[in-house]
């Protein structure tokens, strides 16, 4: 397992657009789907990645807590499921019906909405204020498998609470850290 750490996206720089299936429902769930939303949260994931399942349910949680305040929240896997089953449409529709996910879990087949986002690991967290410019790219929060630091989801509550009050969140943001994303055979961005 390779470990990755997210990149750079510059604070500020306005959500890239996407328009991807939804693994469960079928449909096609677009950016501008968002506009009226108070905050986004695009989170790439995927099903096979320990750091992922560490802490999926958590991150379940933290949604049912903020959605009903107003934050809307996709995830999104890229990975190539040639290469990892696991990660397949079919696969990824179990899995948020399993986990209970109550946000759209949509495939990235082209990869091309990863290479937009400049995501490299799985998780990865980029929130998006009203106006649909990132104001936070980084960590749930410190806990990583069998380190014994609690799952608290501490840095992105923090991040979501601040842009929902209208404030910024604070400057010091930590990079995830994660499994690579799978890319498909000579699709990995170069410098990646």
């Amino acid at each position: 397992m390779a470990v990755e750490s997210s990149k750079d996206l510059p604070l500020g720089t306005r959500a890239p657009d996407f328009a991807l299936p939804d693994t469960v429902s079928g449909r096609t769930i677009r950016l501008g789907d968002y506009a009226a939303s108070p905050a986004l949260l695009v989170a790439f994931i995927c099903n096979h990645c320990p750091y992922v399942q560490h802490m999926r349910a958590a991150f379940v949680e933290f949604a049912r807590e903020f959605q009903p305040r107003g934050l809307a929240v996709v995830a999104i896997s890229a990975n190539d499921p040639e290469a990892y089953p696991q990660d397949s449409p079919e696969q990824m529709a179990i899995e948020a019906k399993k986990s209970g996910f109550t946000f759209p879990y949509l495939f990235d087949r082209t990869q091309q909405t990863a290479k937009a986002y400049h995501a490299v690991c799985t998780p990865e967290f980029y929130l998006f204020d009203a106006a649909q410019r990132l104001v936070y790219r980084g960590r749930f929060d410190a806990s990583r498998p069998n380190s014994q630091v609690p799952i608290t989801g501490s840095e992105l509550r923090a991040a979501a609470e601040a842009v929902l009050a209208g404030r910024q969140p604070a400057a010091d943001q930590k990079p995830s850290i994660g499994c690579g994303i799978k890319w498909r055979p000579g699709n990995a961005p170069s410098g990646y």
